[in-house]
């Protein structure tokens, strides 16, 4: 496939998706939310509400396709509770920077893990955006599959909100 960013532009949290699991992408673009049932969730939601009250510019809508958590002169930022998820976390604000850059408009990264207190700078590269554009490509090919991707047991499985939905017994079709 032809690389076309606005044919495979997409939420960040499908970025974020992809490198946690790739079933859970598939599902979650199907409309199979299993994230209202999450008190993990839940709690992220409340630590977005309620970290760095006194920044205005917070969840900034781009395109209808991309919240921002917080963006200032230099920087967009992502909130996140820990960084158990760090590659995820790292790609999806990669993926905002390279999209920000499609628009012509050059930041800088930060993911704050809040109950961690600690920072993670980061800085688009060439590397990067050709990793970002692989990605968006191989996003494209799993959403227009049939079926969810098979089943990979992770570390995080059962913390996950997905897990109940993924578990159940599934026929193997060879």
């Amino acid at each position: 496939m032809d690389y076309d960013f606005e044919k495979l532009k997409t939420q960040g949290t499908k970025v974020n998706y992809y490198y946690i699991c790739k079933r859970k992408l598939w599902f979650f673009d199907k409309g199979i939310s299993m994230e209202d049932n999450s008190d993990r969730v839940l709690q992220g939601k409340i630590l977005h509400e309620s970290s760095y009250p006194r920044i205005e510019t917070r969840e900034i809508l781009i395109d209808d396709m991309l919240k921002i958590d917080i963006m200032d002169n230099d920087f967009i930022r992502e909130i996140k509770i820990s960084s158990k998820m760090t590659n995820a976390d790292y790609m999806q604000t990669v993926y905002y920077l390279y999209y920000l850059k499609q628009l012509g408009i050059k930041k800088k990264g930060m993911i704050n893990y809040v109950k961690e207190r600690k920072r993670e700078e980061i800085e688009l590269t060439e590397e990067l955006e050709k990793e970002i554009e692989k990605t968006l490509i191989n996003i494209n090919d799993i959403l227009f599959r049939d079926k969810p991707p098979r089943l990979e047991k992770l570390p995080y499985c059962k913390k996950c909100a997905y897990y109940g939905f993924c578990y159940i017994k599934e026929d193997d079709d060879k």
